[in-house]
């Protein structure tokens, strides 16, 4: 009987030596040489463009401005086609550049800036600006609206401090979405309560005194809204535009003082 009780306390000794010694190289192997065969996941973020200091590209911030490749509009005044081409892409910066210069700056800059091309077409966009959030600084967008639903995501998640959306013309007449998308992102904007901006380049050609009016009426309730001039550049996408009829610095004076919020 006695040799039968020491018998199963060994066994049960060797058993529970067993299982602790397993759980330790189970803790061992997660802690140490997991790390060495996992794959970290690789980011989708295609970054054209890294300011790393700008004064005013956020209002009232100082701020990093970080420009993304790709944009589902091709709007002929744009100065930026290397960041909407693709053929005139050049390649994209590593995002982990763009966070470690971020740490580096924390305690100097106030937030940073996520522009394009269009950042609403990232996949990891969410991500990005999560890891942006978590050192620690406010986060403004650039957008064109065309994407309501990463909007949507990104404003009720509470990652965007600022939104800037540029609306080109009358929400009727937009060509390169549905107009329910852009108008969809306008209410989603001034139902959020966070700071924004509405802008439209005044384009003639594509920007009436008329489609003002309509666009004002498509942002009612917008706590800021403004005008800003067209300026050629032979780096426009179609540079045909510097030798048509634009609007002259009194003309767009006189529609600013009127519309501007």
């Amino acid at each position: 009987m006695i040799a039968r009780i020491y018998s199963l306390y060994v066994l049960d000794y060797i058993i529970s030596s067993n299982i602790e010694m397993l759980l330790r190289w189970s803790f061992f192997l997660t802690q140490f040489i997991k790390p060495f065969f996992l794959k970290q996941k690789k980011s989708h973020m295609r970054i054209g463009g890294f300011h790393k200091l700008s004064v005013v590209d956020y209002p009232g911030k100082v701020a990093a401005v970080v420009f993304t490749q790709g944009c589902n509009f091709r709007c002929g005044y744009c100065h930026n086609p290397q960041l909407v081409c693709p053929s005139l892409f050049k390649a994209p910066i590593p995002e982990q550049y763009v966070i470690d210069h971020l740490r580096k700056r924390q305690g100097k800059l106030q937030g940073v800036v996520v522009t394009g091309g269009e950042p609403t077409l990232q996949k990891d966009l969410v991500d990005f600006i999560i890891k942006i959030k978590g050192l620690g600084f406010l986060v403004k967008l650039d957008t064109n609206g065309s994407h309501p639903k990463i909007l949507a995501m990104l404003l009720s998640m509470g990652l965007i401090d600022y939104v800037a959306m540029d609306v080109k013309t009358a929400v009727a007449k937009y060509k390169y979405c549905a107009p329910e998308l852009i108008q969809e992102s306008i209410q989603l904007i001034i139902n959020s309560g966070v700071p924004h901006q509405f802008r439209t380049t005044m384009v003639k050609k594509t920007c009436s005194v008329e489609d003002v009016h309509s666009i004002r009426q498509s942002i009612a309730g917008a706590s800021h809204y403004v005008l800003q001039p067209f300026i050629a550049s032979k780096d426009m996408i179609d540079p045909s535009l510097a030798l048509e009829e634009q609007y002259t610095d009194e003309q767009f004076s006189v529609l600013a003082a009127r519309f501007d919020v």
